[in-house]
């Protein structure tokens, strides 16, 4: 099943979401990730009931964010380290975050495939 993408931003009290499809806009807030991710699926849902297709799951969503955002919102994840793991200057790494410098695509293509790998890494580990 194709994940629908909903694109996420920090707004001053909380967050906002955004999915653009054939039968237009669907956009909610939230608080917090929690409640968007509640909204979304109330507005989503809202949005295929009138079209009578069927409701979807929070299974069938994805959150979308930019590099900032994502290392605000997941702040457990250690920056230095995960820019050691993929060989990237920690300082470089630090002004993409904070958007004192914008990545090339392919520089956030590398980032992400950091993240996915660490998470990989992450779900695969034992303790004995």
């Amino acid at each position: 099943m194709k994940k629908i993408k909903f694109i996420v931003e920090k707004t001053n009290t909380g967050y906002s979401a955004y999915h653009e499809n054939s039968h237009g806009i669907v956009a909610t807030t939230g608080g917090n990730i929690s409640e968007l991710k509640i909204n979304i699926l109330e507005a989503y849902n809202l949005q295929l009931d009138y079209y009578h297709k069927k409701p979807v799951s929070e299974d069938g969503i994805t959150l979308a964010f930019d590099l900032g955002q994502f290392f605000e919102y997941y702040n457990v994840i250690n920056v230095k380290g995960l820019a050691q793991r993929m060989g990237m200057n920690y300082t470089l790494l630090s002004q993409y975050i904070t958007g004192a410098k914008t990545p090339s695509a392919k520089q956030t293509k590398k980032v992400l495939q950091g993240v996915k790998q660490l998470g990989r890494e992450l779900y695969e580990a034992d303790f004995s």
